[in-house]
């Protein structure tokens, strides 16, 4: 259970940043599998999906809730150090995805699409250089139709290994204004400031039913493909990971580098390769 929570964690603090896939985050911790059979699962197999996703959702909160601003601060920082910890994250699920084709016939569909996820992984960061304008969040029947469409977009996002979601609301112009709202939420429940909670859920209320019915629409998705076309879904999956760290390069900011910064950096992503490969441990 512990372990699940802290996987959960990592997945709901990698959704929140620019570049990193909290679905990259779920495959490099051997729990991606079942996250999606218990999504697609929930009614058939209720109690078994539940052990699943009650652990995996309380730890993604926490991650948001309780490491956002530590995150944050860490990225303001120390954002080379930071930076490298999360490619470490993700380069530590590689082998497991390797495995999973290792001693099989490599055919040019496989390639193919492994190139194809690569290549829409970075052209998206490319793309996601410039955050669009931010979104208007006030209150009227048109930005809650537009809040419920971004939450299933950037959940869809969040679900697909290589995808950032925090990479798709920067480009719609809804990641810095959602974030500010979380962290305002936050900000008034710790208060019981009972007027900028309702104020709060007017925004997040919409936004949140989207992301839920997203997740839910894009597993059975993944579900069918993994059913089908299980090697070119890890070929695929492999592209999507080895691009997500051109993705951070591209994505975030480094910083000052010096002799000291590049010292720590290293021990910072071989701590995340070493954290993603004991994780991933069944």
């Amino acid at each position: 259970m512990i372990r699940m929570i802290l996987k959960g964690v990592v997945i709901g603090v990698a959704n929140i940043i620019p570049g990193v896939s909290g679905g990259t985050m779920a495959v490099s911790m051997g729990i991606y599998d079942k996250m999606i059979h218990a999504a697609t699962h929930l009614f058939s197999e209720f109690k078994e999906s539940m052990k699943v996703l009650i652990p995996i959702v309380i730890g993604a909160a926490l991650g948001v809730v309780a490491l956002a601003r530590i995150i944050e601060i860490m990225f303001e920082n120390i954002p080379f150090q930071t930076n490298l910890l999360f490619i470490g994250l993700i380069l530590g699920g590689l082998p497991a995805m390797t495995k999973k084709v290792k001693g099989k016939t490599i055919r040019a569909g496989h390639l193919l699409a492994c190139l194809l996820f690569f290549a829409m992984v970075v052209g998206l960061a490319v793309m996601g250089e410039r955050e669009g304008a931010a979104a208007d969040l006030s209150f009227n029947l048109l930005n809650v139709i537009k809040l419920f469409g971004v939450g299933i977009v950037a959940s869809a996002t969040m679900v697909i290994p290589g995808v950032s979601g925090s990479m798709m609301l920067m480009l719609m112009g809804y990641y810095n204004p959602v974030l500010s709202e979380i962290n305002r939420f936050i900000d008034n429940l710790l208060d019981f400031n009972v007027p900028g909670l309702l104020e709060g859920c007017l925004v997040l209320v919409p936004f949140g039913i989207g992301v839920v019915i997203g997740i839910f629409a894009i597993a059975k998705v993944i579900e069918i493909i993994f059913e089908k076309f299980p090697e070119h879904a890890y070929w695929a999956i492999i592209g999507l990971i080895v691009a997500s760290p051109i993705a951070i390069l591209l994505m975030n900011e480094f910083g000052a580098i010096n002799a000291v910064a590049i010292l720590t950096g290293v021990f910072a992503l071989a701590a995340g390769v070493v954290i993603a490969l004991k994780l991933g441990e069944e």
